[in-house]
C-alpha cells in the first residue's frame, strides 16, 4: 500500500509542478498578450490536482497506512503529515479552489500593471476581490481566535498571530533603540555601489557567486524576473531568479544569494521523496531563513567579502578598484531607512514587514478598506521609517504577494531572520575556524551541515523540534538582536 501511496502523491506533484512552471513562465518569459489562456490553464490544472489530493480514494488509503505497523517511522510520519494536508485541503472545494486560482492569476497581471503605470486603483477592485477570497478560505479552514490564524496556518505551521505579535513588540522595543544607536554613529557613503555596472558583468559575477554557495546548475538554472523568486518542480529541477538594475550591483548580488539559498534547500531534499512531505520545505519562515541566512549573516559578512571583494573588483575595475575593503564592506552594510522592501537593510526590513503584517491583520478583520491601503500604507512608513513615499510604486504596490492571494504570508519573513541568527551561532559554535573557512571561499561545509540539520528532513520534523534540535531552543529573538548588536556597535 505503502507504494500505491508514493504513485499517488508523485502524480500529484507531477500535476503541481505543471501548474509551477507555468507561474514560472509568466513571471519570466510569458508574452504579455498569453495572460489569459495562461490564466484559463492554471485554473483548470488546479481544479484536477485539487481533486486528485482530496479524492475519497486517496482517503481510504491513507486511512488504511495509518494503522499499518509495518511501516518504519519515516514512513509513518509522512503518512501523518498526507493525512493532516489532505483533511486541511479538504475543506476548499473545488470550485472555491479554481476561483481563487483565477483571480490571483489575473491578479498578478493587474498588479504588474498598476505597478507599471503607478496606479493602485488599477489593482485595487481585484485585491478586494482576493482579500474575500482570503476571508472565505480562513472560514472554510476554521481557526480559533483571530481569522489571520486560518491562513497563517497554510504558511507557518503551529505559529499563531498572538506568537507573532510578541515578536513584532520586541521588534519595535529592541530594534527601534538599536537603529537610533547605529545611526548615531553617523552616516555611511555607498554611492559608489551606485555608479554604472555592465548588466552583463553582473550576471557572470552572481553566476560565480551561486556557483561558489554550491548551487547546483545540473539540476537548476537562473533567469531574471522583475521580482525575484525561486521556484521548484522537484529537487532534480530547482530554478532560481535575480533582478538586474545597472546602476545598483548589490540588487542583483543580494538577489542572487536570497534565492541561492532558497534553490539550495530546495536541492537538498531527497529525489526519491519526490511528491512526499519529506521532500517539502517545513514552513515558509524555514524556508525564509535559508536565504536569509545565507544572504544576510553569510553574504553580508566581513570574512565572505574579504574572500570576494577582490573578484568583484576584476569584475568591475573602474567603478571599485580604488574602493578600500572597510569603505566596501561598511557601504553594503549602511543602516538607513527607506522606502522598498526588498532593498532594505537588515535592522530597517523588519520595519517593512511589519507594516505588511497590520495591514494583512485589518484586511481580514475588517478594520482596514483596500482603498485606504495607500493612505495606511504611506502613514506608517513615516511612523515607523521616517519616510515621505512618493508613489504607489514605490508604496503599496511594491510587493506581488497580495496578488497572489498570499495573506498570511510576510510575517515570515521576519521569522526566517531570526532563525537564521539561530543557526549561525550554531554553526559558528559547530566550527571554531568558521570565520576563517569562509574568509578562504570555503563554503561547502556550510552546505553540508544544513544538509545534514536541516535539509534532510524536509518536514519530518516541525520548525520548532528542529529549532530545538539544532540550537537547544526554540525560536529566540535575542539571537538576531545579539548578532544585529555585536555586528553593527561592537
Amino acid at each position: 500500500m505503502y507504494k500505491q501511496y508514493l504513485e499517488h502523491n508523485q502524480k500529484v506533484k507531477d500535476v503541481e509542478s505543471a501548474i509551477a512552471l507555468m507561474h514560472w513562465d509568466m513571471e519570466t518569459y510569458m508574452p504579455e498578450g498569453g495572460a489569459n489562456v495562461k490564466s484559463r490553464q492554471i485554473g483548470t490544472l488546479s481544479s484536477m490536482h485539487h481533486e486528485m489530493a482530496t479524492s475519497s480514494e486517496y482517503a481510504n488509503l491513507l486511512q488504511k497506512l495509518q494503522d499499518d505497523n509495518s511501516l518504519n517511522p519515516n514512513q509513518k510520519k509522512n503518512v501523518e503529515l498526507s493525512l493532516n494536508d489532505f483533511n486541511r485541503k479538504n475543506k476548499l472545494p473545488a470550485k472555491f479552489v479554481a476561483e481563487m486560482t483565477k483571480a490571483s492569476s489575473e491578479g498578478f497581471m493587474l498588479w504588474q500593471k498598476a505597478n507599471k503605470e503607478n496606479n493602485f486603483s488599477i489593482f485595487s477592485d481585484q485585491l478586494e476581490k482576493i482579500v474575500n477570497l482570503c476571508k472565505q478560505a480562513a472560514d472554510y479552514y476554521g481557526y480559533e481566535g483571530h481569522i489571520y490564524n486560518g491562513l497563517l496556518e497554510e504558511y507557518e505551521p503551529g505559529t499563531t498571530k498572538e506568537e507573532v505579535d510578541v515578536i513584532f513588540k520586541d521588534v519595535k522595543s529592541e530594534l527601534l533603540p538599536l537603529l537610533k544607536d547605529i545611526q548615531a554613529k553617523g552616516e555611511i557613503d555607498n554611492s559608489f555601489l551606485k555608479g554604472k555596472f555592465d548588466c552583463d558583468k553582473q550576471w557572470d559575477f552572481g553566476i560565480d557567486l551561486l556557483k561558489q554557495m554550491g548551487y547546483d546548475f545540473k539540476h537548476g538554472r537562473q533567469d531574471k524576473a522583475h521580482h525575484p523568486f525561486s521556484i521548484s518542480f522537484g529537487s532534480e529541477d530547482v530554478r532560481v531568479t535575480t533582478r538586474v538594475v545597472e546602476d545598483d550591483i548589490m540588487n542583483m548580488v543580494g538577489s542572487c544569494i536570497h534565492e541561492g539559498g532558497h534553490g539550495l534547500y530546495e536541492q537538498g531534499f531527497s529525489a526519491d521523496a519526490y511528491g512526499l512531505p519529506e521532500s517539502q520545505a517545513i514552513s515558509y519562515g524555514l524556508h525564509e531563513s535559508m536565504s536569509r541566512f545565507w544572504e544576510n549573516n553569510i553574504g553580508l559578512s566581513k570574512e565572505y567579502w574579504e574572500h570576494n571583494f577582490p573578484k568583484m573588483q576584476k569584475y568591475f575595475p573602474t567603478q571599485l578598484g580604488n574602493i578600500e575593503f572597510s569603505n566596501f564592506y561598511k557601504a553594503i552594510n549602511k543602516v538607513s531607512p527607506s522606502l522598498v522592501r526588498t532593498v532594505s537593510d537588515e535592522i530597517t526590513y523588519h520595519f517593512h514587514i511589519m507594516v505588511r503584517y497590520e495591514i494583512e491583520k485589518g484586511l481580514l478583520e475588517g478594520s482596514l478598506k483596500v482603498k485606504d491601503l495607500p493612505e495606511f500604507w504611506n502613514a506608517h512608513y513615516k511612523d515607523y521609517l521616517g519616510v515621505d513615499v512618493p508613489s504607489d510604486q514605490q508604496g503599496v504596490l511594491q510587493d506581488v504577494h497580495w496578488s497572489h492571494g498570499s495573506i498570511g504570508y510576510f510575517p515570515t519573513y521576519s521569522l526566517g531572520s531570526f532563525y537564521a541568527a539561530q543557526w549561525h551561532h550554531s554553526i559558528k559554535k559547530a566550527f571554531p575556524d568558521f570565520d576563517g573557512k569562509v574568509k578562504k571561499g570555503e563554503l561547502g561545509f556550510i552546505k553540508n551541515w544544513l544538509q545534514e540539520n536541516i535539509y534532510q528532513y524536509g518536514r519530518l520534523k516541525s520548525a520548532k523540534e528542529l529549532c530545538t534540535d539544532i540550537t537547544g531552543e526554540p525560536l529566540n529573538f535575542k539571537y538576531f538582536l545579539d548578532y544585529a548588536k555585536n555586528k553593527y556597535l561592537g
